[in-house]
């Protein structure tokens, strides 16, 4: 499943998990990626279903290709929010 994840400071990370309480858990441990380690808390914005690995690069590029505000609306239209 895929899981989208909003950052202390606003930022979006993308993911992959197939269990997302554990991920969020780890992330927030500061056991997660690199990225989110030095924006902590993070929060599950919204998850989608799962995608093949292409299709999975392709939206992570559309979506930094957004501007900030926009991002967030673009990803629901792939999920389920979580907000």
């Amino acid at each position: 499943m895929r899981c989208h994840i909003k950052c202390n400071d606003g930022s979006i990370y993308c993911g992959a998990t197939n269990n997302i309480e554990k991920r969020i858990q780890v992330h927030n441990d500061g056991r997660g990626s690199k990225y989110t380690r030095s924006r902590l808390p993070v929060t599950l914005m919204l998850t989608s279903k799962p995608l093949p690995k292409w299709d999975a690069l392709k939206l992570e590029r559309a979506v930094k290709k957004q501007k900030t505000n926009e991002k967030v609306d673009y990803l629901r239209k792939f999920g389920k929010s979580e907000e």
